[in-house]
């Protein structure tokens, strides 16, 4: 029931106003796929949006996972305060997403923040800070992205513990170098947790709001508009809700494609051990 009321039937009525003229206030008269039409072929907005979404996704998602498997091969071994580290290498995961660390992140990034207060303390001399140039703006959203890799590197973590020590040890007594070991045992044993890892983070990637809204609102000159923020503009700035219903089922779609498209190439990259040759 949950499911049901949670999600399919909203998702229904979502799907039904998209085909719709609707504002909130008039009610519903339906247009066909005008709502659609006019994103592809009017809306210069929502191509921008769709610009600055993709760059996100293909620039944060390698970086984050490359990232977060580092980490993990490094909290693989013994150490003291090992489960501290992990802990402290997890939070951001949980936290990051807020708006209170995003306002944090603004002040960090602002005119008058951490980084721009260093830059001149070593002579470093910027007419603008970085979150208000349009050519580094998205650059301070994926590096927070990219910051909150915890979740991801878990995952590593415990893909990494599953991996059987003997096939190191006779992979070293073959002589084998570190980079090949890694390269040649490590990563393809990890290939169904880098598969898992990268749908879930694609996902994420092209959901990206709180941060795109908190700390620049889209701007400057929408280089930080992602397509969730603009989506929300359009529903509750414009009320315009049966083209933001449309511009929804879009990214539901784009979503889609990027999965299967994953699942069927997989056989191709992923490597399952129970798999007979």
């Amino acid at each position: 029931m949950g499911f049901i009321g949670m999600w399919l039937i909203p998702a229904v009525i979502s799907l039904y106003y998209s085909f719709t003229d609707f504002n909130l206030l008039n009610t519903p008269k339906i247009i066909g796929f005008t709502n659609y039409t006019r994103a592809f072929t009017q809306d210069d907005t929502f191509v921008q949006a769709l610009k600055v979404t993709f760059s996100y996704v293909l620039v944060l998602v390698p970086l984050r996972l490359a990232f977060a498997l580092f980490v993990a091969m490094l909290l693989n071994k013994k150490h003291k305060f090992l489960g501290l580290y992990r802990t402290l290498y997890y939070v951001p995961s949980i936290i990051g997403g807020s708006i209170a660390v995003s306002v944090v992140w603004k002040q960090i990034f602002g005119n008058k923040g951490v980084v721009m207060t260093l830059l001149s303390v070593f002579g470093i001399e910027q007419g603008m800070s970085f979150l208000g140039n349009p050519k580094t703006a998205l650059s301070v959203i994926i590096l927070m992205g990219v910051w909150q890799f915890g979740s991801s590197m878990l995952i590593f973590l415990s893909a990494l513990k599953q991996i059987p020590h003997a096939i190191y040890e006779s992979a070293m007594v073959d002589g084998a170098k570190p980079h090949y070991i890694f390269i040649r045992i490590t990563l393809p044993m990890l290939t169904p947790t880098i598969f898992f890892n990268l749908i879930l983070q694609i996902i994420n990637g092209f959901r990206v709001f709180t941060e795109s809204y908190v700390i620049t609102d889209g701007g400057p000159l929408d280089s930080t508009l992602s397509y969730v923020l603009y989506l929300y503009r359009r529903a509750f700035t414009f009320f315009d809700m049966g083209y933001s219903c449309a511009l929804a089922w879009i990214l539901v779609t784009i979503i889609a494609v990027f999965t299967v498209i994953l699942f069927r190439t997989q056989k191709n990259w992923v490597y399952y051990e129970s798999e007979e040759e």
